[in-house]
């Protein structure tokens, strides 16, 4: 499958923003994608939505869905932990600002990602992770998306209940998938 974004390309547009406060970061970072990207990122402005998944709440912006790939920005201002799902895809975590604690399966000792590295999460692979404090990073998926969903949104349905920001969630998705579309990405 032929996919839009390059992991290393994504992973060098990162480290604009390593440094630099949470919104400046993500403004460079933003500056630096639609360089490399620019029919892909948009200049609107970002767009939060709460995220609770697998026990953590944190908050998303995304910037770019199709049915094969997203990219968004994820953090949390206060820190939070949990469960990170296991994916029929790859997912890429490039912390720019803070720090985040990972363990696979089997690892008795954590793994401590901070400013300009990669956590990066394998097909049908699973781990645990911890924002201590405070921690934002841009995500990269590739996969089957849509199957990811039901994990991204079973929080919402059997705890919070907050279909305000599911809808929210669902329909910025459906909004940037239908784009990725009629540009012939799938």
């Amino acid at each position: 499958m032929s996919y839009v974004f390059d992991p290393e390309v994504l992973g060098a547009c990162v480290q604009a923003g390593v440094g630099l406060p949470p919104e400046e970061a993500m403004d460079a970072i933003t500056l630096a994608l639609r360089e490399r990207y620019p029919e892909q990122i948009s200049a609107a402005p970002r767009n939060w939505i709460f995220n609770n998944a697998g026990g953590a709440m944190g908050q998303i912006a995304l910037m770019y869905c199709s049915l094969s790939e997203y990219l968004l920005f994820f953090g949390t201002p206060i820190g939070t932990e949990g469960h990170s799902g296991r994916y029929a895809t790859e997912v890429y975590d490039w912390v720019f600002n803070g720090e985040m604690w990972c363990y696979l399966e089997g690892q008795v000792d954590r793994v401590n990602y901070r400013d300009g590295e990669l956590a990066y999460l394998g097909r049908n692979h699973v781990k645990g992770y911890r924002i201590p404090d405070s921690a934002w990073m841009l995500e990269y998926s590739r996969g089957p998306i849509p199957t990811m969903l039901p994990f991204g949104l079973a929080d919402t349905l059997m705890s919070t209940l907050d279909v305000w920001n599911m809808g929210r969630t669902l329909g910025n998705y459906g909004k940037l998938v239908a784009g990725s579309l009629m540009r012939g990405e799938v």
